[in-house]
């Protein structure tokens, strides 16, 4: 039988405050599991911002291929199946095809200056795959760039491989509008590309994804939030008044 004092639970002893040591790691010294948290978030950080910048790129160079692509295939096709200046009704009076040369730019416009284009052309190209592929953090900058890539390694394409020359080849044009020149896919990935960057540009969405507004709040609140923490200056600021004697 087991008397009323016995069955009492034992005493917890009190708890003086001072810290537990932490299990031994396998190398004699204390490990917390929380100690790996802020590394691996930072890990997993870099990981998911090496993801997206692939995925920019990807979906850029995926709309250069695209508009490419469709351009050299429209015309291929227009010199299999058209003579130069045969013009076919397509939806009229708005729409016809017109197979014409062009050496100018896009448009037909500068003609008689084709290595100049061949030069600008190029210069644009090498500067949206050396430098803006690396800055592109927005999707809709991306899929801009790479219309405005697209088209002019189309018309690039034709001034360096087409006749009458490398570098002074003539730009196939096919479209033709009323009252309005005629241009290729090219030129439409080109318009389209520019006016993309253009208007995010209006509305303040930089390369960076970011609108400029959104930016500057932050570095202004990064500057006062700097400035607070410094705190006041140790010499004062000379107008305090001095103690009575």
């Amino acid at each position: 039988m087991i008397d009323g004092d016995d069955a009492r639970p034992a005493a917890t002893p009190p708890d003086t405050g001072t810290p537990h040591p932490s299990p031994a790691s396998p190398d004699g010294r204390a490990s917390s599991g929380r100690a790996d948290e802020p590394a691996a978030d930072a890990d997993g950080s870099v990981a998911a911002a090496r993801t997206h910048r692939f995925g920019y790129v990807l979906v850029l160079l995926g709309c250069a291929v695209f508009a490419w692509l469709l351009d050299q295939t429209t015309k291929l096709w227009v010199l299999d199946t058209m003579t130069e200046g045969q013009v076919t009704p397509v939806l009229p009076p708005l729409l016809q095809w017109r197979f014409f040369r062009n050496s100018g730019a896009a448009f037909s416009l500068g003609e008689g200056y084709t290595w100049v284009f061949t030069l600008i052309m190029i210069a644009v190209a090498l500067f949206i795959l050396l430098v803006l592929v690396r800055k592109v953090r927005s999707w809709w900058w991306a899929i801009g760039l790479g219309l405005l890539l697209g088209g002019t390694l189309g018309n690039l394409t034709d001034r360096l491989f087409r006749d009458p020359g490398f570098g002074f080849g003539e730009v196939i044009d096919f479209i033709a509008l009323p009252n309005f020149a005629i241009f290729n896919l090219a030129d439409s990935a080109i318009v389209s590309g520019v006016t993309t960057l253009c208007v995010l540009t209006l509305i303040g969405i930089g390369i960076s994804g970011q609108r400029e507004t959104t930016a500057r709040r932050r570095t202004t609140g990064t500057k006062r939030t700097g400035a607070e923490e410094a705190g006041p200056e140790v010499g004062g600021t000379g107008d305090e008044p001095e103690p009575r004697r």
